[in-house]
């Protein structure tokens, strides 16, 4: 209801200023919200508010769910506990609730972080943006300039009177003011505002679709180079799995031909002196008796320690007997 009566006078007010002006009136109006979507850092400081935003969602959760699961101990336990105790839990779940209400009033409240570090955040802007305004109103003889992103309820706006983009080159111009170190950066800077805002607008559009080129370029490379691990890949597991064969291969003839041998020798020694194979141990007898030795050695080993950690153990034992 405000904003209608607000805005019957406004029109009322601008009616009778237009019936007795001389000439025609001009009128323009900005998109804040636009506006500030190109300004890259009012983004970047966005995003790093975003970011601390998630983090303070991420704790209140986390003392939401640590409520929950105490409220549901509580449930649990109710019929255990004694009316003082269950007394002392709920005030303790309050307390806590308590404290949780609080921490989301600091955060996200109306004079919270987040609204005190988003004002914080537009300020700046909003002062480039009303510097740019009144610029461009008093050079191109504007009497009226409004926020379409504002309460003002606009009913119908030609977009040939939208100067957001004026004022969005007029703040870049600044801030590229700002960053000039060298000649080359000036004489560059001066082609940059020489252009108008149609042709920065080609510009933009240009480069845009020179970076599109571009990322498509380098997805195709991407593409091509994974496409060339992935044979390379193949290549070497093919050459793995070939190489092992060999090598079985070559194992299993190579035990064929001494077992082979060894039946042989073994016929050999059978036919001309069959009292010598009960005389020399074979093959397997040999690795018996060595594997038994190595396990007498071991258990020798093993005894020798535990006769010394016994020993150990018992003269401690008789100084503690010897100081009782």
């Amino acid at each position: 209801m405000r904003k209608t009566a607000f805005l019957l006078s406004f029109l009322l007010l601008l009616t009778g200023f237009c019936a007795n002006a001389q000439r025609s009136m001009r009128i323009g109006y900005i998109d804040m919200d636009y506006i500030l979507e190109n300004v890259p850092e009012y983004q970047e400081a966005q995003t790093q508010l975003d970011a601390k935003v998630d983090q303070w969602q991420i704790e209140i959760e986390k003392k939401q769910s640590s409520i929950a699961q105490m409220k549901k101990t509580l449930e649990n336990e109710r019929v255990l506990l004694t009316e003082e105790l269950i007394t002392e839990r709920e005030e303790e779940i309050a307390f806590v609730e308590n404290e949780l209400f609080e921490y989301q009033q600091k955060r996200f409240g109306p004079r919270g972080d987040l609204a005190i570090q988003n004002r914080t955040l537009v300020e700046p802007v909003q002062d480039q943006v009303f510097n740019a305004v009144r610029e461009l109103a008093e050079a191109r003889k504007y009497d009226f300039i409004f926020d379409k992103a504002s309460d003002l309820v606009m009913l119908y706006a030609n977009e040939r009177n939208d100067v957001s983009d004026q004022v969005l080159l007029s703040i870049n111009r600044a801030s590229n003011r700002k960053q000039v170190n060298n000649r080359d950066d000036r004489k560059e800077l001066e082609r940059d505002e020489a252009r108008t805002v149609e042709e920065n607008r080609e510009v933009t559009e240009r480069e845009k679709e020179a970076e599109a080129k571009q990322d498509e370029r380098e997805q195709f490379i991407q593409d091509r180079k994974a496409e060339r691990d992935s044979l390379r890949a193949a290549k070497k597991r093919e050459f793995e799995e070939r190489r092992q064969r060999i090598l079985q291969e070559r194992e299993q003839r190579r035990d064929s031909i001494t077992d082979a041998r060894e039946n042989r020798n073994t016929g050999a020694g059978e036919s001309v002196a069959p009292q010598q194979e009960n005389n020399q141990p074979t093959a397997e007898e040999r690795r018996q008796a060595l594997l038994k030795a190595r396990q007498a050695r071991r258990d020798s080993i093993l005894q020798a320690r535990q006769r010394i950690k016994d020993s150990v153990i018992q003269s401690r034992q008789r100084k503690r007997d010897s100081i009782n």
